[in-house]
């Protein structure tokens, strides 16, 4: 078991979960430990944004099949789970536009497979807070008001970027 403190910061959690997807990856933490320890992790904002990170962004496979011990470690903290997978979503999906538009294809294919992880996930969580959340976060991209007004002003994005958003916010609501 990895040791998850209290107050764990952003930059803590990154590492943490880096060790902790070589772990998961080595095979030598049981289901429960992994849950246990993605469990405290996301019981702060700090430690859930860094477990995102560092999970959704690692080069492995892993995170392209989250297991059930994932799942449900996610599932102990609804409202911050559901809150950073739709920013992750509507991220990685504006990001890729904009590395595709610097011809930074390597980075746009790394930010499409953080937005392929990040739909699974909610795909796989469903959470009703993921759906509450994605309803404020696509009205947001059409009215420009709204629950997620901030954060789209604070990321700059464009009428294409939020365009996108929207399509990616469908998809994962059908």
């Amino acid at each position: 078991m990895l040791a998850v403190p209290a107050n764990i910061s952003f930059q803590q959690a990154i590492e943490l979960t880096q060790a902790l997807v070589s772990r998961m990856e080595q095979g030598t933490l049981s289901d429960a430990e992994i849950a246990q320890t993605i469990a405290a992790l996301v019981q702060t904002v700090d430690g859930a944004r860094g477990f995102f990170v560092g999970y959704l962004t690692d080069d492995r496979s892993l995170a392209d099949h989250p297991t059930e011990a994932v799942i449900s470690a996610l599932r102990t903290s609804p409202e911050v789970a559901a809150d950073l997978l739709v920013k992750n979503l509507a991220m990685s999906t504006a990001v890729a536009i904009t590395h595709r538009r610097n011809d930074n294809l390597d980075m746009a294919q790394g930010s499409d497979r953080v937005r392929s992880r990040t739909t699974a996930l909610i795909q796989k969580l469903q959470l009703p807070e993921i759906e509450q959340k994605a309803k404020q976060l696509r009205a947001a991209t059409e009215t420009g008001g709204g629950e997620y007004e901030d954060f789209l002003n604070r990321w700059k994005y464009d009428a294409e970027q939020r365009l996108a958003i929207r399509e990616a916010i469908e998809q994962v609501s059908e």
